[in-house]
């Protein structure tokens, strides 16, 4: 056995705003029960016809992600729209996805229904991640717009599979990699991802992974 377990859903948050804003969405969360969470850095890549006249279309971003049972999420995320108006343009995007399990956590323990169906409405969004090499993630943007993709978010990491390591003067060197984050309607969600298997040549080995996740709520998508 894992641990005692209960029966309260969990939700992984995320909430993704401009760059400086991520500390105070986190405050803001912990007033309304949720525990902590991470911040990282991102770019975002929605087209603006302004911005591009501009050149300033690639924003930095912070991306907060936090773990909450999902009453607690729902009310935070409800003050966090109040304070930060998801529901204009370009002041973020905040989006929830189901947990089946999570360990580390005092607050959230794995619920013993896990692999139980949750029987909920079928979603209007998926969350697809792309990971590849650093360099690459622009073109699966691109890819994703082909197929009506209105932008994305890059976020920056490092790989560690057994099939990625490098040497350097006999250094084992992992290279770099880049996460996208593209928010889809269903309707478009297996468009997006068939472009980018096509451009991006997803499926040869090292090339990247594709994961495809339901969403549960949104604020700030139009």
């Amino acid at each position: 056995m894992i641990g005692n377990l209960d029966h309260k859903e969990i939700e992984l948050i995320y909430v993704i705003v401009n760059f400086g804003i991520g500390s105070k969405v986190v405050k803001i969360a912990k007033k309304n029960g949720i525990t902590g969470g991470t911040i990282l850095l991102g770019k975002g890549t929605i087209k603006n016809r302004l911005l591009e006249f501009l050149d300033l279309n690639d924003t930095r971003k912070e991306i907060v992600m936090m773990i909450a049972e999902k009453s607690v999420g729902a009310q935070a995320l409800e003050k966090l729209n109040q304070e930060f108006h998801f529901n204009k343009p370009n002041h973020g995007i905040a989006f929830t996805l189901t947990v089946d399990a999570i360990l580390g956590s005092k607050k959230c323990n794995i619920p013993d229904n896990m692999n139980e169906n949750k029987g909920g409405a079928d979603t209007m969004y998926k969350a697809i991640f792309v990971v590849v090499d650093k360099g690459n993630a622009e073109d699966v943007i691109e890819a994703a717009q082909k197929a009506g993709s209105r932008g994305g978010t890059i976020m920056n990491a490092r790989g560690s599979g057994i099939h990625e390591t490098h040497t350097l003067f006999a250094m084992p060197i992992e290279p770099e990699k880049e996460i996208v984050l593209i928010l889809a309607e269903n309707k478009l969600t297996e468009e997006i991802v068939t472009s980018i298997k096509e451009i991006i040549h997803i499926d040869e080995p090292g090339k990247g992974i594709i994961f495809i996740l339901d969403v549960n709520k949104t604020y700030g998508l139009y």
